[in-house]
């Protein structure tokens, strides 16, 4: 496997990120090719982005991060994701975790005690917040000192090589009723195991494997949320806005991959449909472009107001983003003719990669059911999570 050796410059004249990108991308690309073909995670790349500090780069440098702004983290992910999508998958939902806990701190509430562990020991986070939502999943029993946890987290993605599980469990409170407790578990605690059942269509090699863990102990001091089951909480006003935002910056980075791929190999092309299927392309990037842009504006470096206002702009550009990526990709391929067909162009794998930005939430219609419901001045329901 390819390795890389430069680090991040810890001084205030640092590095760019998108000059670290170009330095470690070839090696991230080789390492990525590999992991695809073999439906495998590839930790040689996430040791990669540990050795530059790319996993502690957004957190303040009071805590011992690279103190990069959020719409660089956004370019970084972009970037990356001309090298190798999958890998830039999983560092998005790494980052998103941090985004978070960044907003939190700055608005008085819990999140330094993370960004301090993640500044100081380059560790990397894995989400379930995807699968769990409103109601989670599996099952928390109040034992001494803290809880025993079992269930099975699907789309933990790069798990493989992740070293805290960032997730949530429903438990029901003798006096409140069902709960749901969010904390941070340690991949290497016991009962947890990462199961080798990641081979979807796309984005194979972006680990997002499930993790079973069984009488996992979670002591109550590592509870951070607290929050009534089944309920929408102010917390996904936080998560919703400062995620995705990064995610569909991966799937930018694919869909504009694809469509260089289709100009140069398109350049030369003598049949008369081509350049209109290049316009359609170029439309749809267009469109991928404005609307990205226009969430990470909305962001604003952790300056937006979390409400549902803020959400319902953000889920509403998420669909209009994800549907123009994979518009961009598949006018991209088409526009090839039979070579864009082929795995050995390089180009049909970004189409398979970019059909995985429809999961991510809110998916179409469920962004259509909460957004509409808003417009009727009704509560968000939570069939839309």
């Amino acid at each position: 496997m390819t390795q890389s050796t430069a680090t991040i410059t810890d001084t205030a004249g640092q590095t760019s990120l998108q000059d670290i990108a170009k330095e470690i991308g070839p090696a991230i690309a080789e390492n990525g090719k590999q992991a695809d073909e073999t439906d495998i995670f590839s930790a040689e790349n996430y040791q990669i982005l540990k050795e530059h500090k790319v996993f502690s780069a957004m957190v303040p440098t009071e805590f011992g991060g690279g103190g990069y702004a959020y719409p660089e983290l956004c370019e970084f992910l972009t970037n990356l994701a001309g090298y190798h999508p999958s890998t830039a998958l999983s560092l998005s939902m790494h980052q998103h975790i941090i985004a978070t806990n960044i907003y939190n701190h700055l608005n008085g509430r819990p999140g330094k005690a993370l960004l301090e562990k993640i500044g100081n020991n380059e560790l990397a986070l894995v989400s379930t917040g995807a699968g769990d939502w409103l109601a989670s999943n599996g099952s928390l029993e109040k034992i001494e000192g803290g809880y025993l946890l079992n269930g099975v987290k699907h789309f933990a993605s790069g798990s493989p090589a992740g070293d805290v599980l960032v997730t949530s469990a429903p438990y029901q409170d003798p006096e409140q009723g069902w709960q749901v407790l969010h904390f941070p578990v340690p991949t290497n605690s016991e009962g947890v195991t990462v199961l080798d059942n990641w081979a979807p269509m796309g984005m194979r090699g972006s680990g997002s494997n499930s993790v079973k863990l069984e009488n996992v102990f979670v002591p109550e001091a590592s509870v951070v949320t607290k929050r009534p089951r089944g309920d929408f909480h102010l917390m996904w006003c936080v998560v919703l806005p400062v995620a995705l935002p990064l995610i569909m910056s991966v799937y930018r980075g694919i869909a504009e991959n694809a469509a260089k791929r289709a100009v140069e190999r398109c350049q030369q092309s003598v049949d008369p449909v081509t350049p209109y299927l290049l316009g359609e392309m170029e439309n749809a990037q267009t469109v991928v472009q404005l609307s990205l842009n226009d969430m990470i504006q909305r962001v604003d470096n952790f300056n937006f107001e979390a409400n549902l206002p803020t959400v319902n702009e953000i889920v509403k550009r998420k669909t209009i983003a994800a549907e123009a990526c994979k518009l961009t990709a598949n006018k991209a391929v088409e526009a090839c003719g039979g070579p864009g067909f082929l795995r050995a162009f390089g180009i049909e794998c970004l189409l398979r990669d970019v059909m995985a930005s429809h999961f991510h939430p809110m998916q179409e219609k469920r962004q259509h059911l909460f957004t509409g419901s808003l417009a009727m001045g009704k509560e968000p329901p939570s069939q839309a999570f």
